[in-house]
């Protein structure tokens, strides 16, 4: 949950979004024996009924997800696993921690956008290629030990080209969007964003803010050992204090909490984002704080087990190790995102009792493609209607979050708390739970009260938080 503060100036998303369809395919040339939903044109109004894509918590065929609502209100993660992405063998996953008091809407509303802006550019590229003798975006590079390792290099580089192209403009594009939306303030709200897409032995990664993607492999023991395949994009890392700075930004920690750095306006000592990166928050956007992606690739092989990406609300309060340890000695597969975040909450209960626990989404792919069997479902408490409505598409998401039980805390960032009652008054279902939570526990807090790290301190003088009209 990142935050920044919400002004008077209303920015958002841009064209495109109702309107923008993409066909994808595997993109390699070769013909498909098979077809899926991902044969036919996407667009934003297809997504509720995709049969293999799932954001709330559940599991698939080579994953499971989930999240829960911390103490500062509304849970602002957004998660989503979408297989069969541009080929049967390509899968996108993804975590987005909002923050500001539109945190929630700006994290859904890359969740479903980003993707589609991603398909979207890689079918461009394919359309403009048909008939030459490009680099298809097939993933299944292997490593060469003979003599054709300048040719594989030379393949290999191409591929990084093209699919760091279509990072770097789908996230544009996606920030682009969000700027210019008519319903969607993103002035002081914003978002952080990590997805991979994993297609063959191939992973590609484009990531920004602190939500952090881990992979757990085994080493030459066949020991466990936790992998870090992206670097938390805080404001004190040199390149991008530098940045910031050179910008007129400011990057300074709070006295009370010196190891949370944090961007401030050059005229006013607001908002204090713990990020570097993110969507939306375009307050800060002339002042060094940019949406462009950190982007990488990387060659699978037969050691990698599994992957882990996760907001800051697990990795405030669990090591790399641990959760690579968490998840590799879960009973089932299917149950250990859950395991995780339950494990988070009990470490923010322990490390940091007066603090109020943070939202966490976690999303577990194991890369071998098995999962478990249907009946691991009971196991976990996962209702059967929840997993219907998953693979359906008629699952219904409140304003309110996904649940409200205890949740964790930490990872350097620092929320805001505006008493926002344009999302309130609403009780909210508690999942696998029959009590309601009240209206005022389902506000935006992340400025009030005592809490870890907030991803906003403050809203600007300037800001004029206004009521949020209906959102698409």
């Amino acid at each position: 949950m990142g935050s920044c503060v919400s002004t008077s100036s209303r920015s958002t998303c841009s064209s495109g979004s109702n309107g923008e369809t993409v066909s994808p395919s595997c993109f390699c040339g070769q013909k498909r024996t098979r077809r899926t939903f991902s044969d036919h044109v996407v667009s934003l109004q297809h997504l509720p009924s995709i049969p293999n894509r799932i954001f709330m918590n559940g599991k698939s065929r080579t994953s499971c997800i989930f999240t829960q609502q911390g103490r500062k209100g509304i849970n602002q993660d957004a998660m989503v696993v979408w297989e069969d992405f541009m080929s049967e063998d390509a899968i996108f996953c993804g975590i987005f921690d909002g923050h500001g008091p539109h945190g929630h809407l700006v994290a859904r509303k890359v969740r479903d956008v980003l993707p589609i802006k991603l398909l979207s550019f890689l079918h461009s590229y394919q359309s403009r290629s048909n008939g030459s003798n490009t680099t298809c975006f097939k993933g299944n590079l292997k490593r060469s030990d003979g003599g054709d390792s300048e040719k594989d290099c030379s393949a290999e580089d191409k591929l990084n080209s093209i699919w760091r192209e279509a990072f770097l403009k789908s996230y544009k594009a996606m920030d682009k969007e969000l700027r210019s939306h008519p319903n969607l303030d993103c002035f002081c709200s914003g978002s952080t964003s990590v997805t991979i897409v994993k297609q063959g032995s191939s992973l590609f990664m484009g990531y920004i803010g602190d939500s952090r993607a881990i992979m757990g492999s085994r080493d030459s023991n066949d020991s466990m050992m936790a992998i870090q395949l992206t670097v938390d994009l805080k404001p004190d890392l040199p390149r991008e204090a530098e940045r910031i700075k050179r910008c007129k930004g400011r990057v300074f920690a709070l006295q009370d909490e010196p190891e949370v750095p944090r961007v401030w306006l050059p005229f006013d000592d607001a908002p204090g984002l713990a990020m570097a990166r993110a969507f939306g928050d375009f307050c800060l956007k002339e002042y060094g704080v940019i949406s462009i992606p950190e982007f990488s690739h990387r060659l699978l092989t037969d050691r990698d087990q599994f992957i882990v990406l996760a907001s800051d609300g697990v990795w405030d309060v669990l090591s790399n190790e641990e959760v690579v340890e968490i998840v590799s000695t879960a009973p089932t597969r299917s149950s250990a995102a859950r395991i995780l975040v339950d494990s988070a909450a009990r470490e923010w209960k322990l490390k940091y009792p007066t603090s109020k626990m943070d939202d966490c989404a976690v999303v577990c792919l194991f890369l071998d493609g098995k999962m478990d069997a249907e009946s691991d479902y009971d196991e976990q408490n996962f209702s059967s209607a929840t997993l219907q409505s998953n693979h359906s598409g008629n699952a219904i998401e409140s304003d309110d979050g996904q649940k409200s039980e205890p949740s964790l805390q930490r990872n350097f960032t620092v929320r805001s708390s505006e008493e926002n009652d344009a999302y309130g008054r609403l009780p909210v279902e508690v999942e696998g739970n029959e009590e309601t939570v009240a209206a005022e526990d389902q506000n935006w807090l992340g400025l009030e009260g005592v809490t870890r790290v907030n991803s906003l301190v403050q809203l600007p003088r300037f800001s004029e938080e206004r009521p949020n009209p209906e959102i698409l």
